[in-house]
């Protein structure tokens, strides 16, 4: 038994790195390769791999030496809060096409919150990298 116990302490964990910050990066940040460090050591949750990062858009304040997770991260907004943006409804041969003001920041396939100027209503559509807004099945 104490065997056991001395093999299973001399067993040392498969190293794995963790992407962190190389400086305090501001939200709406977009990354590149000076902003990224990788430390040692695995911290569940955080990515791994500076390519997963380079690109992207901060959503929160990023802090030196922090672990970077994949929340913290998104792609780059091309939807800012109040901007007009093209509202459409497709389902089958039918599409309606108006105008909406967006509610949020989004970037390309997240989900914005957006305002029909023509009915007044609020409706949440998902952003296509053209900048329109699809609603709807």
């Amino acid at each position: 038994m104490l065997r056991l116990v001395l093999l299973l302490a001399s067993v040392v964990p498969a190293g794995a790195d963790t992407l962190v910050a190389a400086r305090n990066i501001r939200p709406q940040a977009i990354l590149g390769a000076d902003d990224l460090a990788l430390q040692p050591g695995s911290v569940p949750g955080a990515l791994q791999a500076p390519g997963q990062a380079i690109g992207m858009e901060a959503r929160v304040a990023l802090y030196a030496g922090r672990p970077i997770r994949p929340g913290d991260i998104g792609p780059p907004a091309i939807i800012d809060r109040n901007q007009i943006v093209p509202l459409a409804y497709l389902s089958g041969s039918l599409a309606i096409m108006t105008e909406g003001r967006a509610l949020g920041r989004a970037g390309a396939g997240d989900a914005v919150r957006v305002m029909n100027l023509s009915s007044r209503s609020t409706v949440t559509g998902r952003v296509r990298p053209d900048g329109t807004v699809i609603v709807g099945p």
